[in-house]
């Protein structure tokens, strides 16, 4: 996923060498060091370029001919670079150790800083918005370079009917810094304190090692570690829901102000998706629990000798399946072939991540858990973050955030202000990167049991990805829409989890007393509201996108490469025609969705 995520800790029994040398980032092509001169130089420039472009722009608008409009854009868009490069810079080195009290210092006041300075920008989208749809349309005609941001435009002014005046827009630009952000700092800061004893195990584990403990081989490891987040989880949960309520809060004054028909609607503008698209895409994954979730769910029980599943076994391996950690060279190797195979361009695109320290993968004290691809600015380059502990899993999240980056590299293509991809686009090239992984490892498997083994981890990633991804959204929509009606307890929202955890998961289940706290480590709830059902978006998007790929559409490769370059520069009807491909058809939402059930059916055939 694009967006940085909280927290991992250290198992001190892992240590880098047991993968084999894992690479750390190197931040100097963003800046030398906090201290170097050209990071205060930088900030100066933001700060006196932001007084400089309000005193040549402000007011003055509607006066600009196509040229000079050109100008006001491109000028706002090197501000754009430079801010955007700063606090990519102090965001990754916060994200590498979050309990380094020097790191979270430089970064809050780098957010200060930065947010001070580009406050005379607030003006720019608000008066451009004010500016006649005939007028813009006309300067769009005499100036092609112009034109070619047409897109960006059209996003800034489908918020054009939810702008405040210039006035609270400015009040809540600078007023973010205490808002949203310091309470995602407070989630990430405590995410990254807490420590779990879990039974059998010498130390004490942090949340990536505990979480890490839900796909091991032995039963009673996985439910010792359930049992060890739901104990701490619990003892947060007063801390947790006072987060999820403040920041509930919050977004319903700000989309009551904005007059937001829904909760939701701000994320889809902003993933420039109609949300009868979205509606879609849920319904038609929730029609198909049974035939998903409920019916794979029931096929492991099985497999497991189990007449329940338990929480705690929802992601165990298979007992036919061999335990084994997978070295970092082998994961390089796996994952740059398969890219390689598809397309030699995408694995030399893929290379520098490897060799010039754009990749940060092992599990070291306070640094954030989870993985993600982060772009930061389009004249530098990307870095991916993993907790690489050797589980085949783990390839498998190199080759998405390695698909993220190479999206990131070939979008930069378009410039800072049409690089960025919509969520629903962006996760397209990672979950396409796993599915040329999963498909390279498939046609190499030597035995039945080595296919099932793979099939079934595909199926259950896929779930996690579809289905589990589609109820942490109807759980946000429900959320949200219970505390516009008043403050939440934490048995309200743990009831809220449950109620969507049951409809998703199945009958094959039952849930221990605690697992209904388990929403309270998800940052997405946090960080990104609604941000998930991107990922469901991007898996049914790629399933359809593949079998046009298998059934040999002639120029597969180019047109794949084309909508990578494209960035933000189209909406997804315009990216996805090449292929013959609709999102907006309600019917497309079943092809993704078939591609997974018709893996289940091969796993039931081979239990005939």
């Amino acid at each position: 996923m694009p967006l940085p995520l909280p927290r991992p800790v250290f198992d001190a029994r892992i240590g880098s060498n047991s993968f084999g040398d894992l690479p750390e980032w190197d931040l100097t092509d963003l800046y030398p060091s906090p201290d170097d001169p050209s990071v205060e130089t930088d900030l100066k420039f933001v700060e006196s370029s932001g007084v400089d472009f309000e005193a040549a722009y402000k007011g003055k608008l509607a006066t600009l001919s196509a040229a000079q409009l050109l100008e006001c854009i491109t000028t706002y868009e090197t501000i754009d670079i430079s801010a955007g490069r700063l606090m990519s810079y102090a965001g990754l080195r916060y994200y590498q150790n979050t309990m380094d009290s020097e790191r979270a210092k430089f970064m809050a006041d780098m957010q200060d800083r930065i947010t001070n300075s580009t406050t005379p920008l607030v003006f720019f989208s608000l008066e451009f918005n004010r500016l006649e749809d005939g007028h813009l349309n006309r300067l769009l005609t005499e100036n092609a370079a112009l034109a070619r941001y047409k897109p960006v435009f059209d996003r800034m002014r489908a918020m054009r009917p939810h702008q405040l005046s210039d006035e609270l827009e400015t009040f809540l630009h600078d007023a973010s810094v205490v808002g949203a952000s310091a309470w995602n700092k407070l989630f990430d800061e405590t995410m990254a304190g807490l420590m779990f004893s879990v039974a059998g195990e010498e130390e004490e584990l942090n949340l990536e090692a505990t979480l890490n403990l839900l796909t091991d081989a032995d039963r009673a490891k996985r439910e010792a570690a359930s049992r060890a987040l739901a104990v701490v989880f619990d003892r947060h949960i007063k801390l947790f829901a006072r987060v999820h309520n403040t920041l509930a809060k919050e977004k319903e004054i700000d989309d009551r102000w904005r007059k937001m028909p829904s909760p939701q609607h701000a994320r889809h503008l902003s993933n420039h998706v109609e949300p009868e698209v979205v509606e879609a895409l849920r319904n038609a994954v929730v029609a198909a629990y049974p035939k998903l979730s409920h019916r794979y769910y029931r096929l492991k029980a099985k497999w497991m000798g189990l007449e329940r599943l338990q929480t705690w076994d929802r992601n165990a391996p298979l007992p036919s399946e061999t335990p084994r950690l997978v070295n970092w060279a082998e994961a390089t190797e796996t994952v740059l072939s398969a890219y390689g195979a598809f397309d030699p361009r995408m694995a030399e695109l893929a290379k520098p991540f490897f060799t010039k320290g754009w990749i940060d993968a092992g599990v070291k004290p306070g640094k954030a858990p989870g993985a993600f691809a982060h772009p930061t600015v389009t004249t530098v380059h990307p870095y991916v973050m993993l907790n690489y502990l050797g589980k085949p899993r783990d390839v498998m999240t190199l080759a998405h955030e390695l698909g993220h980056g190479v999206h990131q590299v070939l979008a930069a293509g378009q410039g800072e202000l049409l690089a960025s991809t919509p969520l629903t686009l962006a996760e397209t090239a990672s979950v396409f990167g796993e599915m040329l992984t999963f498909r390279r490892l498939l046609d190499g498997a030597k035995t039945q049991s080595e296919r099932k083994t793979l099939l079934a981890g595909k199926v259950e990633d896929m779930i996690n990805t579809v289905v589990r991804q589609i109820a942490f959204y109807d759980f946000e929509c429900k959320l949200h829409a219970a505390r516009a009606e008043g403050e939440l307890t934490p048995d309200d929202i743990n009831a809220l989890w449950m109620s969507v955890q049951a409809q998703s998961l199945g009958d094959a289940f039952d849930f221990m007393d605690g697992y209904e706290t388990f929403w309270a480590y998800i940052p997405h709830f946090v960080h990104s509201p609604f941000y998930v059902y991107a990922y469901a978006f991007g898996d049914g998007l790629v399933n359809a996108l593949y079998a046009a790929y298998a059934d040999g559409l002639p120029g597969f490769e180019e047109k794949y490469f084309d909508m990578l370059k494209a960035g933000g520069s189209m909406h997804h009807k315009e990216l996805l025609a090449p292929f013959g491909l609709d999102a907006s058809d309600p019917k497309f939402w079943d092809k993704g969705l078939s591609m997974i059930a018709g893996f289940i059916d091969e796993l039931e055939a081979m239990e005939g």
